[in-house]
């Protein structure tokens, strides 16, 4: 079988297996007792499968085309989809060593996902809808990697916003669940239209939709509008991507479950506008200050996002943050021309970040809260749950870049490519984006290494009245935690052999960078420490807690449950009045701002939500006591000259033959009137 047919399989195999589960599944899914083949086969012992097979078989054939491709010269195979008359929209496949290793991060996620959920909502009666919107979106996610070509990456594209509504809103019968649900939907279109619209203007510039025909045109001179196309095409980004200002959905989508959040955050849902960026890099390269703009946008959202994260008690939320930081990290990477670094942290915070998300699913369950001041108060979490424990200290050290885990490598490339560009040893991008992107990754470093060592202690390191005892959680939730501890291990020291498919360049760290910044991020973490020691003394006078678990409970149901009660217990904000939290002691009066994500959603509501609220109350005012006024004045006047035909017809006939003779003679006297009118003129 040839390398471009195993590519394809590979997004139809997912799409196959979530076609099934949304044609057969509702049945189960509303709790209607279905016969025959059809409640056979969605039945728990069949739905499984039919949810992890296609998606694991898809991740080994994606892994096969990785090895077949092997870093070498782009595979690409095209088909025309439909005759436009103008610009043609081709279904095409375009196989480099980004889109390849890019595909394999997505295939092994959603299968872990997959694998994770058949434990995490065992008794959840939307599962059978669940698994197939969760195959739905790695098709997705894989069309959108592989695809050759700006229309059919498009769709995907869309499928996976659509997938993320019905994802974030699985526990619809929750507020927040709503509300982040419709929210995440609403400002990644807003980024979308502008999106759309800068498409279409760099296919009128180069004539096609297809990718190497893009690259082709802009390398001999062919784009026209340069800066206007690429900052279009950076409004898409930063609502896909959760980018500042556009950033806000990201961390309210913590109200889907958590495989969710590990699919949303891991694979390539968030990180889809970092790998357009990427593939189209050449484009955004001819405007400096499109780049210059990606390079400040990046800067607000690592250092914002960091500051927020130090803040949040959810620890959900912290993670969510962290990885509105890391895709910010992204972006600074293709700010300064070196879309290899920015794909290199792209893959390593995949593995990473899918480890925390999982593993934090674990801990809410065993603690019974997503409460960060609640587990603080708890002892004995890591006995309970050594799994969750071991593998989530390893991602949060790759998180904050401690060498040797992959962050520290993957991070090192981007403040390497930062550092070639401010001091003009690289030239694709102004040395003012290379300076912007080298301080502010400096300076989230400290921010990811304080957050990072604050929720490992409040997790972990609490104190009181011991843990109620679960049991042993479920091993398909723990085996996979150490599947992907793998690469979150050891994906770093491979990056000696990995340069041919990082487009030949290499990712090595640099003494300097190294030293300065693991230095500042262990003053970050030992900072963190040191106010930890100082205000852990206080969680034993001042109580805190959300705690809502029964020890039988499913994950997915306690996870629903802690949700609730967090917002019912402190507000939509989530600002703890936790003495004893070390990130109160280290942010001080930026806590509370920092709490709320800096009153963003305030202010977009006062500038935005507000306004069209309003303009919509005026036109449903207008439509209503004008329009409608007009509408109803006219039937009135139809029913009163009714009503008057309808009294004429008495059914007498005098009365007709008087009306009759009263007619005529006063159209006779009319008519002599008239004459005689005439007659004088």
């Amino acid at each position: 079988m040839t390398t471009t047919t195993l590519a394809v399989l590979v997004p139809l195999l997912p799409f196959l297996g979530a076609a099934a589960g949304l044609l057969l599944g509702p049945p189960v899914a509303r709790h209607r007792p279905g016969t025959g083949l059809r409640a056979l086969l969605f039945t728990p012992g069949f739905v499984r499968p039919l949810a992890v097979l296609p998606t694991l078989a898809a991740a080994v054939l994606a892994a096969v085309v990785a090895a077949r491709q092997g870093g070498g010269r782009a595979i690409d195979a095209a088909t025309q989809l439909t005759p436009t008359g103008s610009v043609p929209i081709d279904l095409a496949l375009h196989l480099d060593g980004f889109a390849v290793l890019v595909a394999v991060l997505v295939g092994l996620v959603a299968s872990c996902v997959q694998i994770y959920s058949t434990a995490y909502l065992r008794d959840d009666p939307r599962y059978p809808s669940y698994a197939a919107l969760v195959s739905l979106f790695t098709s997705a996610m894989l069309l959108v990697v592989y695809s050759g070509d700006l229309m059919v990456l498009l769709v995907g594209w869309e499928i996976m916003g659509i997938c993320s509504y019905f994802l974030v809103g699985h526990y619809w019968e929750t507020p927040e669940a709503r509300a982040a649900s419709l929210k995440a939907f609403l400002v990644t279109k807003l980024g979308d239209v502008p999106f759309l619209i800068g498409l279409f203007a760099l296919a009128a510039d180069t004539g096609t939709f297809r990718i190497t025909g893009i690259l082709g045109a802009v390398a001999n001179g062919g784009l026209d509008h340069p800066t206007l196309i690429a900052l279009l095409l950076l409004a898409g980004v930063a609502g896909k991507s959760a980018q500042f200002p556009l950033h806000t959905w990201l961390p309210d989508a913590m109200a889907g479950p958590t495989p969710v959040s590990a699919l949303i955050h891991a694979a390539t849902m968030v990180a889809a506008g970092i790998y357009f960026v990427a593939r189209l890099l050449p484009v955004f390269a001819e405007s400096g200050a499109a780049l210059v703009v990606l390079a400040v946008m990046a800067a607000i959202t690592m250092i914002g996002s960091g500051l927020a994260a130090l803040a949040q008690d959810d620890i959900k939320r912290v993670l969510a943050y962290s990885t509105i930081g890391q895709l910010g990290y992204m972006a600074g990477a293709l700010a300064v021309g070196d879309r290899g670094a920015a794909v290199f942290h792209l893959l390593s915070h995949g593995a990473f970040k899918a480890v925390l998300f999982l593993a934090a699913g674990v801990v809410i369950h065993a603690a019974g809260t997503n409460s960060l001041a609640a587990m603080s108060r708890m002892g004995g979490l890591t006995k309970r749950i050594p799994d969750a424990y071991w593998t989530m200290t390893v991602a949060l050290l790759a998180l904050a870049a401690i060498p040797p885990f992959a962050g520290f490598f993957s991070k090192e490339a981007v403040l390497v490519a930062a550092e070639h560009t401010a001091l003009g040893e690289r030239h694709v991008a102004p040395s003012a984006a290379g300076w912007t992107v080298l301080v502010a990754g400096l300076l989230a470093a400290v921010l990811t290494a304080a957050y990072a060592t604050r929720l490992w202690l409040l997790a972990f390191r609490g104190r009181g009245a011991e843990v109620p005892d679960h049991g042993r959680q479920p091993v398909a939730m723990t085996a996979v935690l150490w599947i992907l501890a793998v690469p979150t291990i050891a994906f770093g020291l491979t990056v000696g052999a990995i340069t041919d498919w990082f487009d030949g360049h290499s990712l090595t760290p640099t003494v300097t960078t190294a030293v300065l910044s693991t230095g500042v991020g262990l003053v970050g973490g030992l900072v963190t420490y040191g106010a930890w020691r100082h205000t852990s003394a206080l969680a034993a006078r001042t109580p805190a807690g959300t705690v809502v678990a029964h020890p039988d409970a499913e994950p997915a149901l306690v996870e629903a449950q802690a949700m609730t009660a967090h917002t019912a217990a402190y507000g939509a904000d989530g600002d703890v009045p936790d003495p004893a939290d070390p990130g109160r002691l280290l942010l001080g009066p930026l806590h509370r701002p920092a709490a709320a994500g800096f009153h963003l959603d305030a202010l977009y509501t006062a500038l935005f939500v507000r306004p069209v609220q309003a303009a919509a109350s005026l036109v449903r005012f207008l439509d209503r006591e004008v329009v409608d006024t007009y509408v109803r004045g006219s039937g009135a006047v139809a029913r009163g000259l009714g009503a008057a035909v309808r009294r004429a017809q008495t059914g007498n006939v005098q009365t007709y033959l008087s009306a009759l003779l009263a007619g005529s003679l006063v159209l006779a006297i009319a008519a002599v009137v008239f004459a005689n009118v005439n007659a004088g003129s």
